[in-house]
Parts: structure tokens; C-alpha cells; sequence
């Protein structure tokens, strides 16, 4: 797809087909949504669709999580003007860190980490990530959050599958994702 074309009736998750399927094997996402990121249109309409259900909602700082969350997290911070933070994998911060291990969508055990001065108690955080497939990196990001008083706002991600963890946080926590319902069974079976 023209990364300048735009359609001419713009239907939720439009941009979908912008993102480009892995050639590289099973160690990696099934569909690599950085073309998404390059089309102007495509990010702003996606990142409009991820915030349409939180209009209203009381938001005070916007969490993007290493890596890929943070593109539309800051994008959605930008656009709520609110300020970002960015959850780590563990070891890229230089100062005192609160950490939480999690396991992966690949079944890799890891370690994210977040400052610990960037939370304060009631502080309602609206955490994005790029793509919820097993929830395990999410759910750290929740805990992270929580243990540090934060009240998690929200989650929005491109895609929530159902997946057990998935199912979890739709079922605690108010929820955004911009797979239209007809499609989204394609992208749980991936």
C-alpha cells in the first residue's frame, strides 16, 4: 500500500492493512506494524481510534512500554497533552527503578522497569503497547504501575487478542484496541 494513499471512506482500523506480515520466522511478532507508523493518516486516525473510548476520562499521564509502545504512546500523550512515561526492559535506566519480571509472547522470561519518582499515589496512567498478544508484558506493566500507587486508566493497544491473559485485563481494566469485531478472529489465530 502507497504510504501517502488515503481511502476515501476511512472505516475503523483502515490502517490495519498497512501492516506487513513476518517473513522472519517464529522468534518474532506474526505482523510488524512500523508502516502503520510511517503513513501520517494511518497513526493519526489509529491513535484517535485507541482514545475515542477514554473521551472524558480523567488521564493524567500516558505509559508507553519498551519499545514499539512507546511510538503511539507518545503519540497519544502528544495528543491528550499529557506528559509520557516510558516503561523499560530492565537495565536502561540510570536511576532508582522498581522492577517486575514477566514472561513474553515468545515465552521469554524478562524484567521491565519503571523510575520510581515518576509515579505518585492516585496518579491515573493510561498504559498503550503495540500489540497485547499473551498479556504477560501488559500485566507487568499494570503491576508496575499499581505497586507504585498509579491507578491504571486504562489499556490500549492496536490489537487485544483473546488470549487468556488478554481475556484477564479486558475483564479489570477499561480497554481500547482498533481490530474491528469481523476481524478480530483472524488476528487471535494467528
Amino acid at each position: 500500500m502507497d504510504l501517502c494513499h488515503v481511502p476515501a471512506t476511512r472505516e475503523k482500523g483502515w490502517y490495519l492493512a498497512l501492516m506487513a506480515p513476518n517473513v522472519k520466522g517464529p522468534n518474532y511478532a506474526w505482523l510488524d506494524p512500523s508502516r502503520l507508523y510511517c503513513h501520517p493518516q494511518g497513526l493519526q486516525d489509529c491513535v484517535a481510534d485507541l482514545l475515542q473510548p477514554f473521551q472524558g476520562d480523567a488521564i493524567d499521564m500516558v505509559a508507553g512500554i519498551d519499545a514499539m509502545g512507546f511510538i503511539l504512546g507518545a503519540a497519544a500523550a502528544a495528543t491528550l497533552q499529557k506528559g509520557f512515561l516510558a516503561i523499560r526492559k530492565a537495565g536502561h535506566l540510570c536511576v532508582q527503578t522498581v522492577t517486575q519480571p514477566y514472561t513474553d509472547y515468545s515465552g521469554r522470561e524478562k524484567v521491565m522497569e519503571v523510575r520510581t519518582d515518576a509515579i505518585s499515589p492516585g496518579l491515573r496512567i493510561l498504559l498503550v503497547d503495540q500489540w497485547v498478544e499473551t498479556g504477560g508484558t501488559m500485566r507487568a506493566a499494570i503491576e508496575l504501575v499499581e505497586r507504585l500507587g498509579g491507578v491504571v486508566a486504562g489499556v490500549a493497544a492496536i490489537c487485544m487478542e483473546n488470549s487468556e491473559g488478554g481475556k484477564w485485563i479486558q475483564e479489570r481494566y477499561k480497554c481500547s484496541h482498533c481490530v474491528p469485531p469481523r476481524l478480530q478472529p483472524h488476528f487471535d489465530q494467528h
